[in-house]
This record gives structure tokens, C-alpha cells and sequence, in this order.
């Protein structure tokens, strides 16, 4: 782009700046220019030298150094904590005792004087029966006489001239960390100068006269659009951009999760993290011998350790019946001897269908549609593809016409609306369904298994009295995540990263 187009894409601001700069000289400050080209705020100036320096006008060149001030004139007036108490060891004798210290400066700022004193090794501090005694140590008695060195940063402070860049660090450090003794602010200088190519520009002659930036309907309305001047736009000028708001990814697929069971005529349900292992295992008919109720798999709470389920006998003893020789059911069970204190143990949920099976206890009866988004815990390393505490996605169908073939379609119904095309199922074992079944998804030439799903066992729901058949699906809802945004680890979708939200897609 040549100069002549970039004085046409000027405003009136920066063409003013421009000017400024050529009659007072290069390494002028803003309020300089502020002053001497007439605005009337700081922020045109720097708005308008923003814009220049972008556009290769103008240099900005900054500096900062940090300038420190007194809060308050006690410090120096009246002497820091230490100081006083040092004063009256003098008068003393060198030694008081701790009553006498309080009676003197106030519960309020004993502890501080004696903190400092310590750490400044000016007192020692010994026990005399129910007293406590504060003798002065050689330093301290040196300190008697002498100035400290944050005694006399505060007086350099206190005084006309403050030589920041003299000032020792360290003891600027530990007054910042003591409350309301100095206060600090960092100050900014700028000067800006002439590129070369602005001052090719200005050798074009510069014109400052008003122009309007919009059309509105008054000016329309008017006729004085016919009289105005209107500012030419560069549409090749750098422009900052704007983000709008947004919710972050993990939030808007879990409203979609949410939308779609909604729309099939699902009602979303929840339960507690905490549970027994009663109703997260036994009454799924996982064995108590299980390896998922390993401590290496799953976490146990110390605080409950245990919670009762005594409140549940009749629903126990069915529970019980089933695991040791399958009760009703005609199954076999598991053929041991069922532990009540084992499902007594309290645990973090290792899965959703906790819900569902705790819903169907307080509803045995059909029909019942209803689905979980909610966390779960499980004791794993956490790696690309694995976390500690994740999301499922569950839901339940439960109604007396119920079949195999109606989870298959409630499945592919539900992953066609999230977007996947291709998807497929194939046999899968799970301990509380049968028949089971895997569901993967076609994503870039790979099926991707998503979860498991199946139809409870008759010695999961004979337990409640369910008399229908129970459709169930567990599915990973981070997978779920990753496929949509294609990543391919876990953590980076709880990232912190604000880059990654502005610049996400909204869908």
C-alpha cells in the first residue's frame, strides 16, 4: 500500500497526532501532545497513536519503574511495632515482661513487634513461671542507637525526594508484605517519534477536517449527507477481534446431550456422588468379590466409612437371596455367602446407572424413560485417555413392549442427532445386562467405541418387583467430546485456556 492510500484511510485523530509530532518533535509524550494539538483526553491521543503505530506511522516507545509511597505517617511518626518496643526495653533497662509490653502497645501489635523483633534477632524471649520475659540481645542493644535499614527506606519515603531506584530491594519487599505501610505503583513514560514512512506521508500534505465515520437516519432524513465529508475505510487495516460471549464446549455439547433425550421424550434424573456400595454394586449384581470393588479400582470414603442400610431389609434380604443362590429369579447367583457389612461400605459412585437403578427402586412401574449426565469416579491414572473423576451419559427405558431391537434404534437415533452417520454395535459382556452390546461410531476411517448398553438381568430388576423388560446404556460423554473437536487427549478439555474458548466454534 502506498502513502497516498494510507493518508485516504486516516481519521481526523490520527491526522492530528501526525502534526503534532512534525511541529514539537520527535520523543514527544502523550500529555505533550495532548497539550499542544488541543485535545481534550489522553485516551484520543493514545487511541489514535494506537492506530498509527499500527498502521507503521509512529513508534511507541515505553518505559516503566515502579514508585513507592507511604500509606500512612505513623510508621515514621509514631516508629514501627519494633521500634516502640525497643523504646521501652531502653527505658527498661533492657528487659520487660510481656504484661508490660501488651500494657504498652496493645494486644493489637504486640504479636507484630514480637515477630519482628525475632526475626530481626534484636530479643530473645525465655519463660519465668506464668511470665514471659523479653531481654534485648547485642543486636537489639545496637539497635538501640542505630537506624534500621526499613527505618530508613520509610524516611526516604516520608521525604521530599524519593530515589526509587536506590531503594534496596529486599527491604521494599518485606514492607510491601506488612499491612498499610507503603503503597506501590507502577509508572509508565512514553514518547512517540516519526517513522519513515510517516514522514513520507506527511511530505503529502495533511488536511484535518471533520468527517463522519457513520450514516444514520437523521443525516438521511436531513439532507446533510450531501454536505458532510465520510471517512474512507482500509479494509486491509489491522483490527483487533472481538470474541463474544460463550459458554465453554464441555457446557454447550452436555445442553445438546440434554436436548436431544429431551426431545425423545426422556426426563433427566440425578442422585448423590456418595452411595453405599449396596446400591452402586449389589443391587447391579456385581459380586462382591468383584475386581471393580477393588480398592485399586474404586474410592473408598474414610469419613463415612459406612452407611447403613438397614432401612432397606426387605429390599436387602431379596438382594441378598439373588447374589447367593439367584432367589426367584431361577438363576444360580454367584453361589457365596453375601456380606452385609461389604455393601455397607461408602464409596464414590463409579458409575451413573446408580440413578437409574434408584429411580426404578422408587418406580416399578412402566412406562419409565429417563437419562443421567452427571459425574463419576474411578480410581485411574490419569493419561490421554483417562481421568479420575469423569462424565457418563445413562439413561433407562423401561415399558412393556420393550426389546433389544428398541435400544439398537434408541442408540443410533440418539448419536445420528449428535452428528455420526456410521454406527454400529456389536456383543459386549457386562455383569448387570444380557443380552449386551458395544456401540461404536464411524470418525475419520475408525469406529470409535463409545459405551455399553444392554437389557438388566432378571436378577437385577426382580429385586424391585419389575415385571418389563429394562433397556440401559452407559456412554462416555469426553469421548463423546473428543470425536466432536477432534483431540486426542482427554486433559485438554479441562484446560484453562481462554484462547481455546474464544476460538472455539459456536454450533
Amino acid at each position: 500500500m502506498n502513502a497516498s492510500q494510507v493518508l485516504e484511510g486516516l481519521s481526523s485523530q490520527e491526522k492530528r497526532v501526525l502534526l503534532t509530532l512534525q511541529n514539537i518533535g520527535d520523543g514527544a509524550s502523550p500529555e505533550k501532545i495532548l497539550e499542544a494539538g488541543g485535545f481534550t483526553q489522553l485516551v484520543e491521543v493514545m487511541n489514535a497513536a494506537n492506530w498509527l503505530e499500527s498502521k507503521g506511522l509512529i513508534s511507541i516507545e515505553e518505559s516503566s519503574y515502579k514508585s513507592y509511597s507511604l500509606k500512612s505517617k505513623d510508621a515514621v511518626e509514631k516508629g514501627l511495632p519494633e521500634r516502640q518496643a525497643l523504646r521501652l526495653m531502653q527505658s527498661a533497662g533492657g528487659q520487660v515482661r510481656m504484661s508490660e509490653l501488651e500494657a504498652a502497645l496493645g494486644k493489637g501489635d504486640v504479636p507484630i513487634a514480637i515477630g519482628w523483633l525475632r526475626r530481626k534477632n534484636l530479643v530473645r524471649m525465655e519463660k519465668a513461671g506464668n511470665e514471659t520475659i523479653i531481654s534485648l540481645t547485642d543486636s537489639g542493644k545496637a539497635a538501640l542507637s542505630s537506624e534500621m535499614e526499613d527505618e530508613k527506606v520509610l524516611r526516604l519515603l516520608a521525604s521530599a525526594e524519593k530515589p526509587e531506584a536506590e531503594l534496596p530491594a529486599a527491604v521494599v519487599s518485606q514492607l510491601k508484605g506488612r499491612q498499610d505501610i507503603i503503597a506501590e505503583r507502577v509508572i509508565t513514560s512514553r514518547r512517540l517519534g516519526l517513522t519513515p514512512n510517516g514522514r513520507e506521508v506527511l511530505t503529502l500534505g495533511i488536511e484535518v477536517k471533520e468527517e463522519l465515520a457513520q450514516l444514520t437516519p437523521e443525516l438521511i432524513q436531513s439532507g446533510r449527507w450531501r454536505d458532510v465529508s465520510f471517512r474512507r475505510y482500509d479494509v486491509n487495516t489491522f483490527a483487533p477481534t472481538d470474541y463474544p460471549a460463550k459458554k465453554h464446549p464441555l457446557t454447550r455439547i452436555a445442553d445438546e446431550v440434554r436436548r436431544i433425550f429431551v426431545q425423545m421424550g426422556f426426563e433427566e434424573i440425578d442422585d448423590e456422588y456418595v452411595q453405599p456400595s449396596f446400591w452402586n454394586m449389589d443391587a447391579l449384581f456385581t459380586p462382591q468379590d468383584h475386581p471393580a470393588r477393588e480398592m485399586q479400582d474404586t474410592f473408598y470414603l474414610k469419613s463415612p466409612s459406612r452407611i447403613s442400610i438397614d432401612q432397606e431389609k426387605e429390599l436387602m434380604d431379596r438382594i441378598k437371596a439373588v447374589h447367593e443362590n439367584g432367589g426367584s429369579t431361577g438363576s444360580l447367583g454367584w453361589r457365596y455367602k453375601w456380606s452385609k457389612e461389604e455393601a455397607e461400605r461408602a464409596l464414590l459412585r463409579t458409575h451413573t446407572t446408580v440413578n437409574t437403578i434408584r429411580y426404578l427402586a422408587k418406580h416399578p412401574d412402566p412406562p419409565v424413560k429417563v437419562f443421567s449426565l452427571s459425574r463419576v469416579f474411578r480410581k485411574e491414572a490419569i493419561d490421554s485417555t483417562h481421568l479420575p473423576e469423569f462424565v457418563q451419559i445413562e439413561g433407562i427405558v423401561m415399558e412393556e413392549n420393550a426389546s433389544f431391537d428398541m435400544l439398537v434404534g434408541i442408540l443410533r437415533e440418539f448419536y445420528k442427532r449428535m452428528g455420526f452417520e456410521q454406527i454400529r454395535v456389536r456383543p459386549g459382556y457386562f455383569p448387570y445386562t444380557e443380552p449386551s452390546m458395544e456401540v461404536e461410531v464411524m470418525w475419520h476411517g475408525k469406529w470409535m467405541e463409545l459405551g455399553g448398553a444392554g437389557v438388566f438381568r432378571p436378577e437385577v430388576t426382580a429385586p424391585f418387583g419389575i415385571k418389563y423388560p429394562v433397556l440401559a446404556w452407559g456412554q462416555g460423554f469426553e469421548r463423546l467430546a473428543m470425536l466432536r473437536w477432534g483431540l486426542k487427549d482427554i486433559r485438554d478439555l479441562y484446560v484453562t485456556d481462554v484462547e481455546m474458548l474464544r476460538q472455539s466454534p459456536i454450533f
